[in-house]
Order: structure tokens, then C-alpha cells, then sequence
């Protein structure tokens, strides 16, 4: 390691720019010599097969590396279009009143309610519960109004 330590440091610079990574990809390196010697049977320089043996463990390191995914650090100050987890127990707090207050109508009016909560249109809705539009367009607003009256007094 005297002798070749510091080709197999720049070896080792050369596929790793990161410095702890490059430390452990080195210490690789020195553990894959150290079990390789043994086996080393004098056919090229022992300079070469050094170097070999870095260039093996550098590329598996850059392979390895390069099947991991991709990390990086992550912003504080990245907005984010997601809701915090306070909007989202916010939210949840709401959908939880909204529905306690639809389940206290009374039926002829929690009808449409749920109807519309759906997405449905007061025609649809009418046709749906065989009613006159009219009709369902009078029991929304009384709804509403009593679901407004609900919510207000629990907040």
C-alpha cells in the first residue's frame, strides 16, 4: 500500500467524486487486493495488477452507484403542491362536520344534499327522486341553510 497507495488514491479519484464514498470505494479497493494477493502469480508487474484489480472495484462501485436511485438533498424552502398535513386534518375535520351535519337533516332535504355533494344537478336530482326541479332547487336552500346554521354553531 506504501508503494501503489497513491495511484490507487487517484484511481479511486477518478470514478468518485464524492469524498466519503471515495474512502470507502479505496478501502474497497485495499480489501480486494488483500484477497487477491494470494492468487497473484507474478505474469505482469505487481504495479499492474494493482491497478487492475482498483479499476475492477472502481467500475463495480460506478455500477452499483449507478443502478441506486438518484438521491439529492431536499429543499426546505421548495414549495410544495401538495397540502401540509395540517390542511389535510383541517380538511379531514371538515368533510367529518359536514357529513355529522347532513346526517341531522331531515331526509326530504339530506336527499338532495348527498345528491349534490356527488356532483349531480338539481334536474338530475329532481329526476332521480322523481320531484320537480323547482321543488329540489327550494329543498337545497333550506338545506343549506340549516347545514350554514350547523357548521357555524360548531365552530
Amino acid at each position: 500500500m506504501r508503494e501503489h497507495g497513491a495511484m490507487l488514491g487517484r484511481i479511486a479519484a477518478s470514478y468518485e467524486a464524492d469524498p466519503a464514498k471515495r474512502q470507502e470505494l479505496q478501502q474497497d479497493i485495499f480489501a480486494s487486493i488483500w484477497r487477491a494477493l494470494p492468487g497473484f502469480r507474478g505474469e505482469a508487474s505487481l504495479r499492474t495488477f494493482v491497478a487492475r484489480i482498483a479499476h475492477n472495484r472502481a467500475i463495480t462501485h460506478v455500477a452499483r452507484a449507478a443502478s441506486e436511485p438518484r438521491m439529492s438533498e431536499l429543499d426546505d424552502a421548495l414549495p410544495s403542491d401538495q397540502p401540509s398535513p395540517f390542511e389535510d386534518a383541517e380538511r379531514a375535520d371538515q368533510q367529518r362536520r359536514l357529513l355529522d351535519a347532513v346526517r341531522t337533516l331531515p331526509l326530504s332535504l339530506r336527499e338532495p344534499v348527498v345528491l349534490t355533494l356527488e356532483d349531480f344537478s338539481p334536474r338530475e336530482i329532481a329526476e332521480m327522486l322523481a320531484l320537480n326541479p323547482n321543488i329540489v332547487s327550494i329543498r337545497l336552500t333550506r338545506a343549506k341553510a340549516l347545514l350554514r346554521s350547523a357548521l357555524d354553531d360548531g365552530s
